[in-house]
Parts: C-alpha cells; structure tokens; sequence
C-alpha cells in the first residue's frame, strides 16, 4: 500500500491517497458534516456482525441523531477519517477512523470500521495510521479501544500497529488494546 498527501481544496485538508493489496484505491480525508449520507448509508452497509463490533450492540438502521453525532466532529477533542472509493459510479464511504479525548486530555478512544468487502486489504492499517498521525501531532500520548474479545479483525490489526492487549477485568467478553504514542 502506498500512500501520499494531496492537496486540495483552498483549507489544505490532509487527504491521502491509498492503494490497497488488491489495487483497489481511496482517498482518506477528515469528517465533515456534509458526509451525513454517506455515512447513514456506510453504517447500514455493514454486516450485522460489523455494526455490533463497531457500536458495541446490534441495530440495523442508524438513527439522525447518530449520524449526526458521528460526523459532526471537532477536529481536536474529535478527530475522523474517512476512505471514499467509487462504487457504482458514486463516491461511497468504504472506512472510517475516529478517536474521541475523554476527561483525560493525554488519552483517546479509538474506533476503526471498514467495510466488509474491503476488509483485509490494508485499508485498516491506512486510517489507523492516519489517525495515530493526528493523536500525535495533538500531544495525545495514549490510544484505547474497548473491544469484543472475539473480534480478531480487530485483534490482528491491533496487534500489527503495535497496540497491548490485555483482558477487561470488568468484562470477559471484551479486551482493551492500548497504544503508547
């Protein structure tokens, strides 16, 4: 996978182009609120199985309100990426990353989605590393992500950017990966 920084419009966003394993490529960007569609149409695009990873429950439509929440992000305490590909003629979401800073500024959350038919190509990987980029340039000095145990997606790419897994003490269904930046 390659990629490289491409200026754009007049704000100078830092969007990348990536080429996956399988010669399948998008363009990583941040999060704006005009990709609400977008994403209400990426969210329900997802496997069963990947929406209850990714929200931690089962549901199968995003409600306004999600939506909403997710896209309109700050950049600082917020921060989110999203890879878009053309399918079908159209620009669709095909991945997004986000961290979130809670109470303690030198620590985030993490989440990292893909769609199911992209998985496994190093988009993953690509927004991730995106993201650790952007926690890193705040000054965050720690990634978290709370996460089923049985999610090995997760598991491996956790594994392969470096993260610590350990056992939730006050879950056994769930892991915490964490990342030293």
């Amino acid at each position: 996978m390659q990629a490289a920084p491409v200026e754009t419009d007049a704000h100078f966003l830092p969007y990348t182009e990536a080429t996956l394993a399988d010669g399948r490529r998008a363009t990583i960007r941040p999060m704006n609120p005009s990709d609400a569609d977008a994403e209400r149409t990426f969210i329900e695009a997802l496997a069963p199985q990947s929406r209850r990873y990714r929200f931690q429950e089962q549901m199968s439509e995003a409600s306004p309100e999600l939506v909403e929440r997710l896209v309109n992000v700050d950049h600082v305490n917020d921060e989110a990426f999203v890879a878009v590909a053309e399918i079908d003629g159209e620009e669709r979401i095909v991945g997004v990353s986000r961290y979130a800073v809670g109470t303690d500024p030198r620590q985030c959350e993490i989440a990292v989605t893909v769609l199911d038919a992209w998985q496994g190509q190093g988009l993953g990987t690509a927004l991730m590393q995106r993201l650790i980029d952007a926690a890193r340039e705040r000054g965050i000095e720690r990634m978290v992500s709370l996460d089923f145990a049985e999610n090995r997606e997760m598991a491996h790419l956790a594994h392969h950017l470096g993260f610590v897994t350990e056992p939730d003490q006050d879950d056994r269904t769930q892991v915490i990966h964490r990342l030293a930046l």
